[in-house]
């Protein structure tokens, strides 16, 4: 009980010196330390409490003495006023809000250092890697990019990467990177995870240019292709874009398909997300146990399951378990 009334601030120490003055209404401050076993100090000082909360008040007829309120008044008048405070929290909670969103639009203005029409031109490495990013999370059908830098070890093939909640939302993805990549096993790898899980990839020998394109909308480039740090440029013309496009569909069909549909690397290792999905499948959980577990969306949970379907030829939950135990996966 005294649990429940904790939100209302009535602790275990607060309803028992509370219940004892309902109990025995003509006890003392020293007989109710007495009978809460508690020292007449704290007893007095929760009394004193129970004032405030206006659960101790003076009585009618004798204005010197007090009286415990009846819990059906006195609780049910307490749990009021602590809603118009929760209230008044949240409309507090609603306007600071809504001043956070005021304040991160003056900060996006604040990383373009200056706007012309159709032109953001955003200075400094830290300050488009924000802007991108936010535009990654309104972009709905497709994100194309050409990445002429080079893919080291500081790269592994896992889910952290900016580029697997795009993948997750279904968007169409096109990568082109340097053929230098093929070096580095982890950037391989990387690219690999990028295909299996539905993006696609090619390589080609040489790339002018940073290049990111959103939904065919918006074209990204850096702002000089010799110094990565020195920030980017952000075009919505129309005339810029189909600039742009055209510019990474002529690598993109020149470019070589570093994977097949037909191989999917399927003896490639497992990204933990795919290894944690085949042990609660063979567990035999279902996708929306797997979804909630993992905490990844459903659509996820199911497309890791079907690809993993592909990659072991495996046409149902029996046989994906049995493919999997073979090659020493679960």
């Amino acid at each position: 009980m005294t649990t429940v009334l904790e939100p209302l601030g009535v602790d275990d120490a607060t309803f028992a010196v509370y219940h004892a003055l309902l109990s025995h209404p003509d006890s003392t401050p020293e007989q109710i330390a007495e009978l809460v076993k508690q020292p007449i100090a704290q007893v007095l000082d929760t009394m004193a409490l129970l004032r405030k909360l206006e659960l101790l008040v003076p009585t009618w007829a004798d204005p010197d003495s007090e009286h415990a309120v009846h819990p059906r008044v006195g609780l049910s008048s307490l749990a009021e006023r602590r809603r118009g405070e929760l209230n008044q929290r949240l409309n507090e909670l609603k306007q600071a809000e809504s001043t956070a969103e005021v304040i991160a639009e003056q900060y996006n203005e604040l990383l373009t250092s200056r706007s012309s029409g159709d032109v953001e031109v955003l200075k400094g490495r830290a300050n488009a890697s924000r802007r991108i990013e936010e535009l990654g999370l309104k972009t709905k059908e497709t994100f194309w990019g050409m990445i002429p830098a080079h893919l080291d070890d500081s790269i592994h093939p896992d889910e952290r990467s900016p580029d697997m909640p795009l993948l997750e939302r279904g968007l169409k993805m096109r990568t082109i990177y340097l053929q230098s990549m093929t070096v580095s096993k982890a950037g391989l790898d990387y690219a690999a995870l990028l295909h299996r899980l539905g993006g696609e990839v090619r390589a080609t020998p040489t790339l002018p240019m940073r290049l990111l394109i959103f939904d065919r909308e918006i074209a990204v480039m850096a702002m000089d292709p010799q110094n990565p740090t020195a920030g980017a440029v952000i075009h919505r013309s129309p005339a810029v874009v189909s600039l742009a496009i055209a510019l990474f569909d002529a690598y993109w069909s020149r470019a070589t398909e570093l994977f097949s549909p037909e191989d999917r690397d399927n003896e490639s290792p497992l990204t933990p997300h795919e290894a944690e999905v085949l042990r609660l499948l063979a567990g035999g959980a279902k996708d929306e146990q797997v979804a909630r577990l993992l905490g990844i969306s459903l659509r996820t949970a199911r497309r890791i399951t079907a690809n993993l379907s592909d990659r072991l030829d495996a046409t149902s939950r029996f046989e994906l378990g049995v493919a999997a135990a073979k090659r020493g996966w679960v």
